[in-house]
């Protein structure tokens, strides 16, 4: 699910609700924009919409910049949360002048299947999903290999249906054997595609990738607005 708003020139009295020091604008009428700022933005946002800020990106569609953010919440993302956020977002983003004054696109998305597994959030909202997730070295969280690599020395990858996940960790059904693991054991895990599978509950997703709604804005206003 996605949704997306489109920026361009600002308007007059869009200076009113500016910082007393904004950032000075390029040439191009662009300016740096730090991705950890713009969380602290639109993080209440998403917040008081029940979700989480999932992550916060900025790339580039043409000629105008992209801001990609990607919300999560227990049970899925709706047509309707996602709607929301953009709507709220874009006009807190209008508010505080964050991406500055060349256009930009906002997209804000559901994750997709290919997602990692980091956050105990993500393992919970994974439960029934077949993964495949590397083990890391006792103590030595730099050992941790890549979600389709080996271990370390050479310890393959666990591969297992997720039966519960809490705080402390996880467990998985690996050929019929509960197994138990801390998070401090596992690498960044990755949920496997099935055809066919049978659902697994409330908080499960179809492989279908997550779409997304897409708001090209165009100076901090949205068109209409």
């Amino acid at each position: 699910m996605r949704a997306d708003s489109r920026h361009g020139s600002s308007h007059p009295d869009r200076s009113r609700n500016r910082a007393e020091t904004p950032a000075t604008p390029r040439v191009d009428g662009r300016h740096d924009v730090d991705p950890a700022e713009l969380e602290g933005v639109l993080a209440p946002v998403v917040r008081a919409a029940g979700l989480d800020l999932e992550s916060v990106r900025i790339g580039n569609a043409g000629r105008r910049r992209l801001l990609r953010v990607v919300v999560d919440a227990d049970g899925g993302v709706s047509l309707d949360d996602i709607a929301l956020v953009s709507r709220e977002a874009s006009a807190r983003l209008d508010d505080t002048g964050a991406m500055g004054e060349a256009p930009y696109t906002l997209e804000v998305s559901s994750p997709g299947v290919d997602r990692p597994l980091t956050q105990p959030r993500h393992w919970r909202r994974a439960a029934g999903r077949l993964v495949r997730v590397p083990l890391a070295g006792p103590g030595d969280p730099d050992s941790r290999a890549g979600a389709h690599g080996a271990g370390p020395a050479g310890q393959k990858p666990v591969e297992g249906r997720v039966v519960a996940a809490d705080e402390h960790g996880i467990i998985l059904d690996v050929a019929g054997e509960h197994r138990e693991f801390g998070y401090g054991e596992l690498g960044p895990g990755r949920v496997q595609v099935e055809f066919g599978r049978p659902a697994a509950g409330p908080s499960s997703r179809d492989t279908t990738p997550a779409g997304a709604a897409t708001n090209p804005r165009t100076g901090g206003r949205a068109d209409g607005h």
